[in-house]
């Protein structure tokens, strides 16, 4: 028999670096257990969340929201202009056909994650509720899901949006569920009854920096990075990295988002991103990607945890915790200081981490087996 078909069906193409890399990370893994692997498109369902009102293309709405947003000029630019060759730039790592491929027929094993593909309850129409993240649709021999995640969707929302028992049988039809986090744990496990397998996001269980060729850090002089979706850091957190990084000399530079401090804002590829951060003295962040960025180039950081608005509590507590760095989770912008100029103890955390990857192999390998053997 030659080399298992399996196809990826992800979030490769939501335009940030967090997307790509946990999709070139799962990429990698399943080529070092001797698949032939292929990315595959869902098609966007309905927002379960009704979008905000706007005359103007999403992307366009969002580019117009940065550049009327905090930040320098010259920092907004070069983000339109990150936003604006993404694709070309971005794409072509991952082998992507420039327009979608849909077609699941002939693989034996779909591999569902990793990123938020179970959140539906969202206002994003590139998203929405999706019956192919589910599984739903898949003609494929074997459909699993590697690390995946609901963000902050709940059962309480789905129930609230009278989608439940629908998600309850597509998860239910699924041959293998692995979740990164344990919101996402808890969904499955009350609404399809069983306990999924827990796994690293792919940037974890992928060993970039072993792995592949990282260049030297593109940023000159010390230097400490601001990474968030443009601005969401708010006023008092600007104010309080502006007086961090002028008391130590630091030029505060801003990768994936604007915020309002900015010294520089970095439009760089993604293995130029992963760089800047190993370069780093230190970094302030409060996404998902962004956090696990600073545990893999191992630079002290500090995780802003969000409970209001668009809530990041869900994911980023849970992340945290599993790699035993609870105490990075910023409590106010008091604490940054304190976070950012102590590393962590970084033995305890590669341990957890290798013995994730581990895990993260062994698990992939039993599914891309069970197809096989069938």
């Amino acid at each position: 028999m030659g080399e298992p078909k399996v196809g990826i069906l992800s979030m490769q193409r939501i335009r940030n670096y967090g997307s790509f890399l946990q999709a070139y990370g799962l990429r990698r893994l399943l080529e070092s257990l001797g698949c032939e692997v292929r990315f595959v498109d869902y098609r966007p369902g309905r927002c379960l969340v009704e979008p905000e009102a706007s005359r103007l293309p999403r992307p366009v709405a969002k580019l117009a929201e940065v550049l009327a947003g905090p930040g320098p000029l010259k920092a907004k630019l070069s983000y339109a202009n990150y936003k604006r060759h993404y694709d070309a730039r971005i794409w072509p790592l991952l082998g992507l056909p420039g327009e979608p491929d849909f077609r699941t027929g002939g693989l034996d094993v779909l591999v569902i994650g990793s990123d938020e593909v179970f959140n539906c309850v969202q206002s994003n129409p590139n998203v929405g509720y999706s019956p192919d993240l589910f599984g739903a649709t898949s003609e494929a021999r074997r459909t699993v899901t590697y690390a995946a995640s609901c963000g902050n969707t709940t059962v309480a929302k789905l129930r609230e949006r009278g989608v439940a028992d629908e998600v309850a049988g597509w998860l239910s039809r699924l041959d293998a569920v692995s979740v990164r986090d344990e919101n996402t744990a808890s969904v499955v496990r009350e609404l399809a009854g069983a306990d999924p397998v827990r796994n690293l996001d792919p940037v974890l269980a992928w060993d970039f920096f072993g792995e592949e060729e990282i260049p030297k850090s593109p940023v000159e002089g010390r230097y400490m990075i601001a990474y968030a979706y443009s601005g969401r850091l708010t006023e008092e957190e600007c104010a309080a990295l502006r007086s961090y990084a002028d008391a130590r000399g630091l030029r505060v530079v801003n990768v994936g988002g604007v915020q309002g401090c900015c010294d520089e804002f970095l439009d760089l590829g993604p293995f130029e991103v992963l760089a800047a951060f190993r370069g780093a003295e230190c970094v302030l962040t409060d996404t998902f990607h962004g956090t696990i960025l600073s545990v893999i180039a191992e630079r002290p950081f500090a995780t802003v945890v969000r409970t209001e608005g668009y809530s990041n509590a869900e994911k980023l507590t849970d992340l945290l915790h599993r790699l035993g760095l609870a105490d990075r989770a910023a409590s106010s912008p008091a604490a940054f200081a304190r976070l950012l100029d102590v590393p962590p103890d970084w033995g305890p955390v590669r341990t957890r981490i290798s013995e994730g990857r581990t895990a993260a192999r062994e698990y992939l390998k039993k599914e891309v087996s069970a197809c096989t053997r069938s």
